[in-house]
């Protein structure tokens, strides 16, 4: 998500390794930096940072034994420049990556998380990496001819969300009782079966999933901005540090704020991804806007 706080559903999660330079996998790399160190040094010193992912398409998730993505895109870049050469990863479901992150399974979160209030109250965010809209996906045809969230709402079809993700919440908001699934396979998957009649999600992994899915009979809508109680949800999403890690935050800014204000630098690195031009984060809208609640 950009996309949003999803499923607690597996307690163990897989590891997967990628040492960015090698391009091979890797084992368990310890993050802790309570004795008083930086982090920011530590990792320097190991030339390892070790990012929790929730495999969400095209953000960061696994191929071919491999972590690629849009996040995983910019993370080689950005921890590249602060003389870190390796990444990898611990592959974990969305709604455990925050707790992960606080109990020192990885040292970042790379998943292009939504920047909400409720979380930042738990963890940091860094500058926005993306901007996000919502997108439905719905049966091919879209039988019921759906647009948005309101119209969800007032067709009173069976809507699947993701656990915990922003679009769980609009559902709330709007009274909706959304199916809660654990990942956007899951999602496509109960449209396809018929269990449920919409999915939503970005519109950014929505329209990654139905590309790569072709042989699912399933479409995406146009994206929108949602509207929950007369207000435009304007959100987006970036990578998460835990709150004491501020001068890795602060330097992993330094280098990302040389990528979102070169448009073409940035394309050259997420666009392969499907990101385009609307994605790029808009300057105006920050994470301390972002983090009070601000549109």
């Amino acid at each position: 998500m950009i996309s949003p706080l999803r499923a607690v559903a597996r307690p163990a999660a897989v590891l997967v390794g990628l040492i960015v330079a090698a391009g091979s996998v890797a084992g368990c790399t310890k993050t802790d930096s309570t004795d008083g160190g930086s982090l920011l040094g530590q990792l320097r010193d190991e030339g390892t940072v070790t990012v929790g992912f929730a495999g969400e398409a095209p953000y960061s998730f696994e191929q071919d034994g491999q972590l690629v993505g849009a996040t995983m895109a910019l993370h080689r870049e950005i921890f590249k420049n602060l003389g870190i050469e390796n990444v990898e990863g611990v592959s974990t479901d969305f709604g455990a990556l925050i707790p992960g992150l606080q109990a020192r399974r990885f040292d970042v979160v790379s998943a292009g998380m939504s920047i909400l209030p409720q979380r930042c109250e738990q963890a940091a965010f860094s500058e926005p990496e993306f901007n996000y809209t919502t997108a439905l996906m719905v049966p091919k045809g879209n039988p019921e001819g759906l647009t948005d969230m309101q119209s969800v709402k007032d067709s009173g079809v069976r809507m699947a969300a993701m656990t915990g993700a922003i679009e769980s919440d609009y559902a709330q908001s709007l009274g909706i009782d959304a199916m809660q699934v654990a990942s956007p396979q899951d999602g496509m998957d109960a449209i396809a079966s018929g269990r449920a009649d919409v999915f939503a999600l970005t519109g950014i992994s929505l329209n990654w999933l139905a590309k790569n899915n072709p042989q699912v009979p399933v479409e995406v809508t146009e994206s929108f901005v949602a509207n929950i109680n007369g207000v435009p949800q304007v959100g987006a999403g970036g990578t998460v540090f835990r709150t004491e890690d501020v001068e890795l935050r602060d330097a992993y800014n330094e280098e990302l704020a040389k990528i979102t204000s070169d448009k073409d630098k940035y394309l050259s690195i997420v666009g392969p991804f499907g990101f385009t031009e609307q994605e790029l984060p808009d300057p105006n809208l920050t994470t301390a806007t972002l983090c009070e609640g601000a549109n």
